[in-house]
């Protein structure tokens, strides 16, 4: 049975990059750095002498030690390649980030050269009615989506 999130993960080109796309830009809390290197993260990654590099961000609060946990990876060896990350493919997801401001967010990640899919719209119909959102793209082309609610819009 599945108790619970530990964490979600996404494989980066350049940790320090990305380390300041999530941390600096975005605001998310760093909770550790690690070196993977050793005989069962081979084992356990499936390449053989691989060497990785973790920066795990908090998405909560900075001072909530259960807050599921945003991990990166940059493979050092073997090294990757990358992929065509359109949303539309098969296997590529997105994260989602509640705001409490869409367009300051927008206005502010926009002015530092992010680039978004459009700007922000409100949901119409479903589920989601009234929630404002907008999709942005990480240094990797991972897409991130921003989600206002409507009670905050």
């Amino acid at each position: 049975m599945i108790l619970a999130q530990a964490h979600i993960s996404f494989t980066v080109s350049d940790i320090e990059r990305s380390k300041r796309f999530y941390g600096d830009l975005l605001g998310l809390p760093l909770a550790y750095e690690m070196v993977h290197n050793h005989p069962y993260t081979a084992t356990q990654v499936g390449y053989p002498d691989a060497h990785l590099l973790a920066a795990g961000f908090r998405l909560g609060r900075r001072d909530d030690e259960t807050a599921a946990i945003l991990e990166l990876l940059e493979y050092v060896h073997p090294k990757g390649r990358p992929v065509d990350m359109a949303t539309a493919n098969p296997g590529i997801g997105h994260l989602a980030f509640y705001v409490d401001d869409i367009w300051q967010e927008y206005e502010r990640l926009y002015a530092a050269g992010i680039t978004f899919r459009s700007e922000p719209v409100r949901v119409e119909a479903g589920v989601n009615i009234g929630v404002c959102t907008v999709y942005l793209r990480d240094p990797d082309d991972v897409t991130l989506e921003l989600v206002q609610r409507p009670e905050a819009a």
